[in-house]
């Protein structure tokens, strides 16, 4: 099953703004939906020369093999730094690389106003193909100010059989005049049964499973299934422990596990495996389906008798903040150990 089949309605509409192609499309959703995916076959489907009846890229002539090999000269895909070297890791082919990205972004984390500018050359030429021209950035809140601002700059001043394509996880954090010059688009969540024999298609055995621990986004519970982290099961075994949880064991382990991690911070996804918890626990304390962690309901059900709701959303809003600081931890230990201590004060006050 092809992305398009999985999100085939919002498939759908993007074939019918053809016709009148805006010069800028804001795609938007959740992480792990397949975002990225579509807005590239969208793209190929533009720049194809025999497209399909569906709209997807024939695969096959000139314009489809320069895509495949990441060479077609009228596309361009800016992303941060770290997302290009995580690819680069992982085998992948590069898609229209700009030469601005060899450039060292502020933690590698950004699309910085120097990968904006570097289009004003690709810009001021004809296409090569005599069809579209596309700039896909992803994700777009990546951006930094000064680089949404000369994005913007370019929006103010459309050029004919040009297409800016956004993907975006979190478009609040867009400028709003960004937005407001966008056609957008939001992706919603697939249907559970659909998403799931997508899943099993793809290889995972216990799609049901995945698919529920990643809040319904397919391909990120591909992600969760293939690069399982040792800290993730460490985690939730000190979770399960309730009152029994021994807080300077369970920060010193956990802390062990955390500094092993090469790449990305895990502390931020390490924060929502927590929120996906708390919900579950308040879920249970209220006798109503739990929604992430089917594997471990009976332990979760367990936990929640000696669970209160008001305490429950308390260390909730409590979560919100810690979110908001795993992103720069002054003290990666006392975090841990002060997450551990208010979590057992759950059940045991």
């Amino acid at each position: 099953m092809k992305i398009t089949e999985l999100h085939a309605e919002s498939w759908q509409r993007l074939q019918t703004w053809k016709s009148r192609l805006p010069h800028a499309l804001l795609i938007a959703g959740v992480k792990g939906l397949g975002k990225l995916d579509l807005a590239l076959d969208f793209a190929a489907g533009l720049l194809c020369e025999g497209t399909s009846p569906d709209g997807t890229a024939c695969g096959v002539c000139p314009a489809c093999q320069w895509q495949a090999k990441g060479n077609h000269p009228d596309f361009r895909l800016l992303q941060p730094e770290a997302l290009q070297k995580e690819e680069d890791e992982e085998g992948k082919e590069e898609r229209g690389r700009s030469k601005s990205e060899e450039k060292s972004n502020r933690r590698g984390q950004e699309i910085g106003v120097d990968d904006v500018r570097s289009l004003d050359t690709f810009l001021s030429v004809g296409t090569h193909r005599q069809k579209m021209r596309v700039i896909l950035v992803h994700p777009a809140e990546a951006m930094n100010r000064h680089a949404a601002n000369a994005l913007l700059k370019a929006l103010e001043e459309p050029l004919a059989d040009t297409l800016f394509l956004l993907v975006a996880n979190e478009p609040m954090r867009l400028l709003p005049t960004l937005r407001s010059r966008c056609q957008q688009l939001a992706l919603p969540m697939p249907n559970a049964a659909l998403a799931e024999k997508f899943l099993r298609e793809k290889g995972l055995a216990d799609a049901v499973t995945w698919f529920a621990l990643a809040g319904g986004a397919p391909l990120l519970a591909l992600r969760l299934a293939e690069n399982s982290a040792a800290w993730r099961e460490i985690f939730l075994d000190h979770l399960q422990r309730g009152e029994r949880l021994e807080v300077i064991a369970a920060a010193a382990s956990l802390e062990k596990e955390l500094k092993a991690v090469k790449g990305e911070n895990p502390l931020p996804e390490l924060v929502e495996w927590a929120q996906k918890w708390i919900i579950d626990l308040n879920l249970a304390a209220e006798r109503l389906p739990i929604r992430f962690y089917l594997a471990q309901r009976a332990k979760i059900t367990r936990l929640s008798e000696n669970s209160r709701p008001v305490p429950l959303l308390s260390f909730y809003r409590y979560l919100l903040q810690l979110r908001r600081e795993s992103a720069h931890p002054l003290n990666l230990r006392l975090f841990l150990e002060q997450f551990f201590f208010r979590y057992r004060r759950l059940f045991v006050e």
